[in-house]
């Protein structure tokens, strides 16, 4: 914006200078012009008076430019000039100014005793220009002096518009970057200061909404103790202790998920914690491995030596793991061989999933319509963990011909 405006007023400046400027530099050519064609006229004027008269040869002497007399009879008297057609017009009376080569002459008619004769002064082109170039040098400099006056104060006043502004898209990138208790601060003209208001007042509000809606996932908790209650207490009177100890650890299970969603919900920012995803994707296939086992499942792993970081949380990266590993098993058939690979990528790490089944399409991933009977709430959820790191995901065909899902997490 600031170049816009400079570039604006710039280019208004050298209109206003141009429409200023070029007729004040005409009007000093002119007054140079008719002060020279005054004072030439006043010569011939002079030297006129003393045509007739013995007198005529000292006159000329004490001017000091050339002066020609054509007297009648076709002699001249001063400097040699040639006689030319504006010199017989004015030889009929009349006086004359013509163009001449190099300047200008002018012809006063004067009357003797022997007939009519004519002076002629010419005004070199010199004498017509004089001062001229100088005075029109000096308004240059005065008008680029006047854009570049102008073209900083443009700029002081682009500042004053553009600093606001820049404070406003900062302020915007830090709460679209979860960074709740940013808040501008108003300046700069009343149109931006209201903008600055008014984004405060979004922020503002925006948070009180996260707020009511983590209270309300708060409030959940407590109408779920309550089924969650009578299922421990259900499972419990289970005669089949086996029976019994599975369902009490499935209910375990989804006490921990509801507790983990909840506390997830009261969080105040958007700021994720970090986990070695090399020691969670280990553990999860290793939890997976006796189902594959069961299954007759070829299960391939490949994992790197050392820690490698992501910006994700632990538990909400198992649950991420687990929604992947899930997918092979609920929708491949059994024996489907499956691969799991994670490996350090620019700016964080990669994970795929990949397996041996039937495959999907990937226009079909949208939520709800991932196909097979499934809800794809998985991929959502997998999606949503990567896309919090700075990451994302993508879907496509594995070399065995089935699904592939690859998972790009972002460094803490």
């Amino acid at each position: 914006m600031r170049r816009w405006l400079a570039l604006l007023v710039a280019a208004t400046t050298s209109l206003v200078l141009i429409a200023l400027l070029v007729p004040m530099a005409l009007l000093i050519r002119a007054v140079a012009e008719n002060g020279a064609m005054s004072r030439a006229t006043s010569t011939a004027e002079f030297v006129a008076v003393a045509v007739g008269t013995p007198d005529l040869e000292l006159t000329l002497a004490q001017v000091s430019r050339p002066v020609t007399v054509f007297l009648p009879g076709g002699r001249t008297a001063g400097a040699q000039a040639p006689r030319s057609d504006a010199v017989r017009l004015a030889a009929t009376g009349r006086s004359v100014t013509a163009e001449a080569h190099g300047g200008r002459e002018v012809l006063v008619s004067a009357q003797s005793p022997e007939g009519t004769a004519v002076i002629r002064v010419f005004v070199p082109d010199s004498e017509l220009m004089r001062g001229v170039p100088a005075t029109w040098a000096a308004l240059a400099l005065l008008g680029i002096a006047l854009v570049a006056l102008g073209i900083v104060l443009a700029d002081r006043l682009a500042q004053a518009v553009t600093r606001p502004v820049d404070g406003l898209a900062r302020v915007s990138h830090r709460l679209a970057g979860g960074d709740l208790t940013a808040r501008a601060e108003p300046g700069g003209p009343p149109e931006v200061r209201s903008v600055a208001l008014a984004l405060n007042h979004l922020a503002g509000r925006i948070d009180e909404l996260l707020a009511a809606e983590r209270e309300s996932v708060a409030d959940l908790s407590h109408r779920l103790r309550t089924p969650l209650t009578g299922l421990r207490l259900d499972a419990e009177s289970l005669r089949d202790p086996e029976e019994a100890a599975r369902v009490q650890a499935r209910v375990d299970a989804l006490e921990r998920a509801v507790s983990a969603v909840i506390t997830e919900a009261r969080r105040r920012t958007a700021e994720r914690d970090s986990c070695d995803a090399a020691a969670v994707v280990r553990e999860r296939v290793r939890f997976w491995s006796v189902l594959a086992e069961d299954q007759g499942r070829e299960v391939t792993v490949s994992l790197p030596d050392g820690p490698l970081t992501v910006a994700v949380g632990a538990g909400e990266l198992a649950a991420c793991v687990d929604a992947l590993l899930g997918n092979v098993f609920a929708h491949t058939p059994e024996g489907a061989a499956m691969a799991v690979r994670l490996h350090p990528a620019p700016e964080g790490a990669l994970l795929a999933v990949e397996d041996a089944g039937p495959g999907f399409e990937p226009e079909l991933l949208e939520r709800g319509t991932s196909g097979g009977g499934s809800t794809g709430l998985g991929l959502d959820i997998a999606r949503r963990t990567a896309e919090s790191s700075g990451g994302g995901l993508a879907v496509s065909r594995s070399a065995a011909g089935g699904a592939r899902v690859e998972l790009r997490f972002g460094a803490p």
